[in-house]
């Protein structure tokens, strides 16, 4: 083999399950371990041998803690990879909160299909369980942001903060004496709660994400925008439903319905946060001050105007509860999560608004309801869409095409080579354009399995 070679195991041609093998004559490095989500050829692909073997694995490097970054690992480790799993501290416990509760929504799904008979497979089983994750769990190890840490001789890495959510980084490996640098999910400039993105100073290689390569973030003032969903909702003493990520969006609508509140910009209405992850996820942003914009005043105060459920119980009473309310719940795509049965209550109801405030990806049901079904499946039962479906784009937590562009035109060299990454077709052939336009910089968009000689 050549001196270095990347592999595509994920996030290639898609925008999920982000995974590049970096492998040298006796070393192999994983970025990120992430789940496939989305139409079902995607999903599949968890469940299908991986073209390496597990057990041959070094370390893997994971930029932050989102599903799609970080979902695969159990099944990794199940497949007997042993050593250590290396994050900032943030990533670490975000992913740790974050694959308890993927284990636990697959183990309760399988179960419910087993018990209602709607699974083609029998028995159907969760791809991994609670105490999979828990096995997991001890071969983390956190490092400090911004420091070099050595990994093998002639290889170390570095992670970089870049926004996006807490504990978000890109992440430098020098490998031979070449370069790499893994863009992760990029942050934006003008984030409510993180800070803006750090470039690294040289990159050889750069693999970049694409999720938002053919488009900017609409100019509509967010705030705004929400007051007038909210105000709308109310007025005609509907619910409001915002399916919502449990890391960084949640706390962000949070902050803003706080802020309206105290502003008296809406009425006075009950605001639910039907998270359990999310919950824990406040924790995190509490124990790391440094990594974010809040004040510990701001997110006790945030967290006080807010009921946080405490269990499956507690919802279900305020799901019956047929007063006006604005509920915040999981999953963002609508994929899972206590937001399944809100919806399965409220969405035939004109009365109620579901109000979509993020990237939704192919084959979830937030796409379905965006491009205006007008039923939606869940849990093996169709339910007639009848309430109004509205959405705010510029929640967004990834760089648009010019945060990209900005992040990347930082560099004091011009790499080698560009690798467009995590984003769908459409998105990372833009981005690729506007890049060979504009900075004059090679790239190339691989495919799934595709194997690159550095």
């Amino acid at each position: 083999m050549k001196d270095i070679t990347v592999q595509f195991l994920g996030a290639a041609g898609t925008v999920t399950g982000s995974k590049y093998l970096v492998e040298t004559a006796d070393k192999k490095i994983l970025i990120d371990c992430g789940l496939f989500q989305g139409v079902k050829k995607l999903r599949q692909l968890n469940w299908d041998p991986m073209p390496v073997d597990a057990r041959e694995i070094d370390c893997v490097l994971l930029t932050h803690g989102h599903l799609d970054h970080c979902g695969y690992l159990p099944r990794l480790v199940d497949l007997g990879f042993s050593k250590r799993i290396i994050g900032t501290a943030p990533t670490l416990e975000i992913a740790e909160i974050i694959l308890r509760d993927s284990a636990k929504i697959q183990e309760e799904d399988a179960d419910r299909a087993n018990r209602n008979g709607f699974s083609k497979h029998h028995p159907a089983k969760a791809l991994y369980t609670v105490d999979d994750v828990e096995t997991m769990l001890t071969q983390f190890k956190s490092v400090d942001e911004d420091q070099w840490i050595d990994l093998a001789p002639r290889i170390k890495a570095r992670f970089t903060y870049v926004g996006h959510i807490l504990g978000a980084t890109c992440i430098e490996l020098e490998v031979l004496g070449k370069i790499l640098v893994f863009s992760g999910d990029l942050g934006r400039q003008d984030d409510f709660m993180m800070f803006p993105p750090k470039t690294p100073p040289r990159a050889d290689f750069l693999f970049v994400e694409s999720t938002y390569g053919d488009r900017l973030h609409p100019k509509e003032n967010i705030k705004e925008r929400l007051r007038e969903v909210v105000n709308q909702t109310m007025k005609q003493g509907g619910t409001l439903i915002i399916p919502s990520f449990a890391v960084e969006r949640t706390q962000l609508l949070m902050y803003l319905l706080w802020q309206m509140k105290m502003n008296k910009e809406i009425p006075e209405v009950l605001m639910i946060m039907d998270s359990p992850m999310g919950a824990n996820v406040l924790k995190v942003f509490q124990n790391h001050k440094k990594w974010h914009r809040l004040s510990a005043k701001d997110c006790n105060d945030m967290c006080a105007s807010f009921k946080m459920t405490k269990d499956y119980k507690e919802s279900m009473a305020f799901i019956e509860d047929e007063s006006a309310k604005i509920v915040i719940a999981g999953s963002g795509m609508l994929t899972g999560g206590r937001v399944i049965a809100y919806l399965q209550h409220y969405i035939s109801d004109p009365k109620t608004t579901v109000l979509i405030a993020g990237f939704q990806a192919e084959g979830t049901r937030g796409r379905q309801l965006l491009k205006g079904a007008s039923e939606i499946k869940m849990y093996g039962k169709y339910y007639e869409v009848k309430a109004r479906i509205e959405e705010i784009r510029g929640l967004s937590g990834h760089a648009d095409q010019q945060g990209i562009l900005d992040w990347m035109s930082k560099l004091k060299n011009k790499p080698d080579h560009i690798f467009i990454v995590h984003g769908e077709a459409h998105s990372a052939d833009a981005l690729r354009s506007k890049i060979e336009s504009t900075l004059k910089w090679d790239c190339h968009i691989p495919e799934l399995w595709e194997i690159d000689e550095l």
